[in-house]
């Protein structure tokens, strides 16, 4: 739900929309501010379209159909595809915004709502969590100017943005506020305070909890300390969202894990980009969505969402085990000096994770793209393969990962090459799913050019209209508008956004379906979508004639429970 102070009753919304058309009608003034003419309306429910026209006045949309009257502008959307502004489920836009609130490459695509908190959000911090973030900072520097998560959202509407923004609270972060970055239990006081902060949050208007939990710390939480905070969120009308424990080897009891979480919470779930990681689990899609289809038929409101790319992002935290990362990334870099803990952590990375994700052995590294170094002597390596960089060294690829990790302080942001092209085909074809980037915005200039970028920073959303919808012809152009807008704001319990009706807000996509694509690429990812022609948000223009116009009018947008959580 959108920051009370732009809350309008419905009722109260359209006799002003009246008013406003009968008061025009008297004085000549134009009854709206814009008019989309003539497009084909795809209205985010499912349904065929239609060629109409969209009136917009102030921050509202206040007709959809056939309009009369006369607007301030008029735009022409002849041959062109009328949409509410895209979701992006899975958005990791939290530092890019900060440093470029025009959030280039995803509006550049139609996403007019970027949705946070991917096991990590950007609140509740406690003084030495806003003292590592500071320290660990990458390419991009910012003061941390806020403590809780209801705090980070005002900071960046007040600061202007693009978009809309809204978040989870990460599950990892309370835990780190009460426990630390250490491999330990909570005590049920500890709990207690963990649980009071994700009410908190809720309060603030987090959309629920996220977790991570391939990674340490979040790693360290059991299933009944995600229940436990799970069910604070549900008590205030929000879900449950998580990159599972594991997507290769474990994936199916890890599905098992979330279903589990659903049902004894009471909160709607989520699986962040399902995918079936390593080629050893591909063949386990019927498996994992005869689960999902069996637990939303016994009722539980169970989602996934994805990202459209064969291969996944993240760090080299991930090809190593999570025990030798306890305590935090200062603490990890002082074993991996150890040459006894060197040879162990080598040992390990050569065969599957017994209790945690090994994407070095899922991948291999040959299929280990080497994408972000904070050291700038290590940034001549942005783009080769972990097994072309040991090649150069002269040393075993294990070592090389270490090695980095020492060199960069940093956990190095790696591409894995995981997954199967045929299982995104089929996964883009499921009803119950919607999409995110898993990704910051980015642009094509500044510090962004620093480091690489997996292709979905700029290509997800318009990948799926071109590629999958357009050219595979996998689901139609309105089922997959009403799995970027109507389904995903559904999920989330988001009023007023995510359809083109009468009294939503006016985020509204114009774009050529002919057209449309993704231009990024692993070798070159540095390079925006085309095809999107005009991007709303809250009823103002911030593309314009595939022009970025500057404007920063998103909002935060919060969830259920906000100013209501007690």
């Amino acid at each position: 739900m959108a920051s009370h102070r732009h809350f309008v009753p419905s009722l109260l919304l359209c006799g002003s929309m009246l008013l406003s058309a009968s008061v025009a009608a008297q004085t000549g003034t134009p009854a709206y501010d814009l008019i989309i003419r003539g497009g084909m309306l795809y209205d985010g429910s499912g349904k065929a379209p239609v060629v109409g026209d969209v009136a917009i006045k102030d921050d509202r949309i206040v007709a959809v159909g056939k309009v009369d009257g006369a607007a301030k502008t008029e735009v022409s959307a002849k041959g062109m595809a009328v949409a509410p502004g895209f979701i992006n489920m899975l958005s990791w836009a939290t530092e890019s915004l900060i440093a470029d609130p025009r959030s280039q490459s995803d509006i550049r695509q139609g996403v007019t709502l970027e949705v946070m908190g991917e096991g990590w959000s950007m609140g509740p911090m406690n003084p030495r969590m806003k003292e590592l973030d500071v320290e660990r900072q990458g390419d991009i520097k910012y003061d941390v100017e806020w403590t809780s998560l209801g705090d980070y959202l005002s900071y960046l509407e007040k600061r202007g943005v693009a978009t809309n923004v809204a978040s989870f609270v990460g599950a990892a972060t309370v835990r780190v506020h009460e426990l630390g970055e250490g491999d330990v239990d909570p005590t049920p006081e500890q709990l207690t305070r963990m649980r009071a902060l994700v009410k908190q949050a809720m309060n603030d208007g987090a959309m629920g909890v996220g977790s991570s939990i391939i990674y340490a710390p979040g790693s360290y939480a059991e299933t009944d300390e995600l229940v436990a905070l799970t069910s604070e969120a549900a008590k205030c009308g929000g879900m449950y969202i998580s990159h599972m424990r594991s997507e290769g080897d474990r994936l199916e009891e890890a599905v098992d894990e979330l279903i589990d979480i659903s049902r004894r919470s009471g909160a709607p779930a989520e699986i962040y980009h399902l995918k079936m990681a390593g080629r050893s689990n591909w063949g386990k899609f019927d498996s994992v969505v005869k689960k999902i289809e069996a637990a939303r038929a016994e009722g539980l409101k169970i989602t996934t969402d994805m990202y459209t790319y064969t291969a996944g992002a993240t760090g080299l935290d991930a090809a190593m085990p999570t025990w030798v990362q306890a305590g935090g990334l200062e603490e990890w870099i002082k074993r991996l000096k150890d040459p006894a803990t060197r040879a162990r952590v080598a040992a390990e990375m050569k065969q599957p994770g017994s209790d945690w994700e090994n994407l070095y052995f899922g991948a291999g590294p040959d299929k280990m793209i080497l994408s972000g170094f904070k050291n700038d002597a290590l940034k001549p390596l942005t783009g080769k393969t972990l097994a072309e960089v040991a090649a150069m060294r002269g040393k075993a690829p294990e070592e090389t990962a270490m090695d980095l990790v020492i060199e960069d302080g940093s956990r190095v942001g790696t591409v894995y090459f995981l997954m199967s092209e045929d299982n995104v085909r089929k996964q883009v074809q499921l009803p119950w799913m919607s999409f995110g980037s898993d990704a910051a915005s980015q642009a094509t200039e500044g510090v962004f050019l620093k480091s690489g970028a997996h292709p979905r920073t700029y290509g997800n959303f318009s990948r799926l209209l071109g590629r999958y919808v357009r050219d595979e012809k996998l689901i139609s152009l309105e089922q997959a508008v009403y799995r970027l807008t109507t389904l995903p704001a559904t999920n989330l319990g988001i009023k007023d956004r995510g359809a083109l009706k009468p009294g939503y807000y006016a985020d509204v996509v114009v774009f050529d379906p002919a057209t449309i694509g993704d231009r990024s690429t692993f070798e070159k990812p540095h390079q925006y979508s085309v095809g999107m022609r005009d991007v709303f948000v809250n009823g103002i223009g911030v593309l314009r004639n595939g022009q970025h116009s500057g404007a920063t009018p998103g909002r935060a947008v919060r969830g259920a429970g906000f100013n209501r959580c007690s």
